[in-house]
C-alpha cells in the first residue's frame, strides 16, 4: 500500500474520530482547595461539585488537503460531493432596503479616498522604516550594548516592513476592486 494514502487514511480517521469526540458530554467541576479557594475545571480531583453536564455542539470539521471545508454556500465542497448546501444565490426579500446607482457611486467614491488615503500613510510609513532601516544596518542605539539586542531590534524592523508592504499591496488590490 502506498504511504501516502495510509497517512491520509490516518489523517482522515483521526479527523473522523475527533468529529465524534466533539458531541461528547462537556462537564464543568467546582473544587476547592486547601485554602478555600474555587478552582474551576473540566476534571473531576479531589474535593469537587459537579455543576454542570450539557453536550457539545460538533464544530465542523477543518479544511485540509484532504477534507474541503464544509460551510453552507462553498462551491468546492459542494462539487466534491462533500456537501456544503446551495451554490446559487438566494435572492432578496421585496423589502429589503435598495441603494440607488448614485448613492453608491458616491458611497464607493467615499471608500475609494478613504483607501487612497491609508495607502498614502502606509506608503509613507515605509519609507520612513527604510530610511531608518539603511539597508540592514540601522544605527546601533546606546542601550543595545548586547548584539542580540540590536539583531533583535533589526528583525523587529524587518517584520514591521514586510507587514508595511503587505499592507500596501492589500491596499492596492482593496482600490482596483471598488467599482
Amino acid at each position: 500500500m502506498n504511504t501516502g494514502f495510509r497517512r491520509g487514511a490516518a489523517l482522515l480517521a483521526g479527523g473522523l474520530a475527533l468529529q465524534f469526540a466533539a458531541a461528547a458530554q462537556a462537564q464543568v467541576y467546582r473544587c476547592t482547595d486547601a485554602n478555600g479557594g474555587k478552582l474551576y475545571t473540566d476534571m473531576k480531583k479531589g474535593n469537587c461539585e459537579l455543576i454542570e453536564s450539557a453536550p457539545v455542539a460538533p464544530r465542523p470539521p477543518a479544511a485540509s488537503p484532504l477534507i474541503p471545508a464544509v460551510r453552507p454556500g462553498n462551491p468546492a465542497a459542494a462539487a466534491s460531493g462533500t456537501g456544503g448546501g446551495t451554490t446559487a444565490a438566494t435572492p432578496s426579500p421585496s423589502n429589503f432596503p435598495r441603494v440607488d446607482t448614485s448613492q453608491q457611486r458616491v458611497r464607493d467614491d467615499d471608500r475609494r479616498a478613504i483607501l487612497n488615503e491609508e495607502l498614502r500613510a502606509e506608503e509613507k510609513k515605509l519609507a520612513e522604516l527604510k530610511a531608518v532601516f539603511k539597508n540592514g544596518e540601522p544605527d546601533r542605539q546606546g542601550n543595545e550594548r548586547n548584539y542580540a539586542k540590536y539583531l533583535e531590534r533589526v528583525g523587529q524592523m524587518r517584520d514591521d516592513i514586510n507587514r508595511t508592504e503587505r499592507n500596501i499591496e492589500a491596499l492596492r488590490r482593496e482600490i482596483a476592486n471598488v467599482r
